[in-house]
């Protein structure tokens, strides 16, 4: 059995543990995620920071449904990562003494910083490379920031600012200047006032990204690496700071277990956005969970992966690719194809990968159902290729799977696809490329046993077999560029 580990992380609002099944050296997959919002930081903040004795009992509680969760899953390790409230709270040691006596398990509390870099590490390494970002994770207690430029992280800070703490120390008191001017006197120690990208990570911005996703009827259903400009977030930070009850808050798509805290978590980034100059906006799904599952799986290698790993193309190939000696021969001609015709169909090179990373994941649909290879292809894409990509990426590269073989992308997908996909002649003509070399292969070489030679506008295909399977196959084929032609 594959290598399974569980991570704990209990924060000030919830409570979360998910639990991880590696499938070859850095090849990961979910396997069960678990959350329960036991906010063990309520009304300490009232009480000196104190843990009060109903919300411990509750942590309590879900730690040990956690376990057993945990254990039918047979887990070869198990993390737990406390935060901002046990960091904070004079009692900690009786709590964490308690679940260790009675629950077996070992509660690391770690500093902020530490915090800070487990989640920018998880950025680093399962978002698309970004140049000059900063991650921010507003939490119940604590936001904690860190510098990311590619998958280098420095400069760890966590700031005393927290929903929670934020909420019951002011909010509800309806002291709002005074958040203002705590929110301003934190920030005051952030080492930089400029960088291209925030990341958010974390449930309030999760929420805030759900909320516009749903707002602008956003066509792709997968929050993680989800982006959008400064001036789309700010604008609608501003709507929530101004919605007067609950029923405002739910007309803006916030969750009724947010309507408490997400205006103080509001008011801590609209006031980080006033004080640094960004230009983008991208949403992380991942966090301090999967932070210290890297730093775990990456020990030895700088909490980096190896240069142009992937690890959910890795977890596709070695899950559902069954003939990997196709699918990698299908990955060689398609570059070979794109090569010949690019500057001929006017595509920008840059489709390339998405094109030959369509090509090597296309058999994957197969190992679900045979005959609904292209949908089953489709929604594994979809779905599992998760990190490390962008929407537009992710899209581009299973619409060329769902549309492969026998004909183009429908009219309909192209347009409710619009905001993700190039323009319709460029997706039409890489569905073809794809066709064509599956086409191509359809006697199933164990190495390609034809050359190509491109001119004027056909691709000729030399070799001394009869090649009859793939005649035939391409005389199926649908080419958008009409004067384009295959000969044999």
């Amino acid at each position: 059995m594959a290598k399974r580990i569980a991570v704990i992380d209990i924060g000030s609002n919830s409570a979360r543990m998910v639990i991880y099944e590696k499938v070859s050296r850095f090849a990961f997959h979910l396997l069960h995620e678990e959350k329960s919002k036991v906010r063990i930081s309520e009304d300490a903040y009232k009480h000196g920071r104190v843990l009060q004795e109903i919300p411990m009992q509750r942590t309590f509680d879900a730690l040990s449904d956690f376990i057993q969760i945990s254990d039918s899953f047979k887990t070869k390790k198990l993390f737990c990562v406390a935060t901002s409230a046990l960091r904070d709270a004079p009692n900690k040691k009786d709590f964490i003494q308690k679940v260790k006596n009675k629950l077996k398990l070992n509660i690391k509390i770690i500093s902020g910083e530490k915090e800070a870099y487990f989640g920018a590490i998880a950025c680093a390494n399962l978002l698309p490379p970004q140049d000059n970002a900063l991650s921010i994770d507003i939490g119940g207690g604590s936001t904690e920031l860190a510098y990311i430029d590619k998958n280098s992280v420095s400069h760890p800070l966590s700031l005393k600012l927290g929903t929670v703490r934020l909420k019951e120390l002011y909010f509800d008191a309806g002291d709002i200047q005074g958040a203002i001017a705590y929110i301003d006197e934190q920030l005051q120690k952030l080492p930089f006032d400029k960088v291209n990208t925030l990341i958010g990570i974390g449930g309030t911005f999760r929420a805030i990204s759900s909320s516009i996703m749903k707002r602008e009827s956003y066509p792709l259903n997968k929050l993680h690496a989800y982006e959008y400009d400064i001036s789309t977030l700010q604008t609608f930070l501003q709507e929530i700071l101004q919605a007067k009850n609950n029923k405002e808050l739910k007309s803006l798509f916030i969750d009724s277990n947010r309507f408490d805290v997400i205006q103080p978590g509001t008011l801590i980034l609209q006031r980080l956005i006033n004080k640094i100059n960004i230009s983008k906006v991208i949403t992380s799904g991942v966090g301090v969970r999967e932070g210290v599952y890297l730093a775990d799986l990456l020990r030895n290698s700088q909490h980096k992966f190896p240069h142009n790993y992937n690890t959910s193309v890795r977890y596709i190939m070695d899950t559902h690719v069954k003939d990997k000696q196709f699918a990698n021969n299908l990955n060689a001609l398609s570059k070979k194809i794109f090569d010949l015709t690019y500057e001929y169909f006017a595509i920008d090179y840059k489709y390339r990968y998405n094109l030959a990373l369509a090509a090597k994941l296309y058999p994957a649909g197969s190992s679900v159902h045979f005959y609904s290879q292209n949908k089953h292809t489709y929604y594994l894409i979809t779905s599992a290729l998760e990190f490390g990509f962008s929407h537009h990426d992710i899209m581009l590269i299973a619409t060329l799977t769902k549309y492969a073989k026998n004909k183009l992308p429908s009219k309909k997908h192209l347009q409710f696809y619009k905001k993700l996909l190039p323009q319709e002649e460029i997706t039409k003509i890489l569905s073809f490329l794809l066709s064509l070399s599956i086409a191509l292969l359809s006697h199933r070489p164990r190495n390609l046993d034809f050359a190509l030679h491109f001119e004027g506008d056909t691709l000729h295909v030399i070799s001394s077999k009869k090649l009859y399977l793939a005649k035939e196959a391409v005389t199926k084929l649908t080419c958008s560029h009409q004067k384009f032609k295959v000969v044999f």
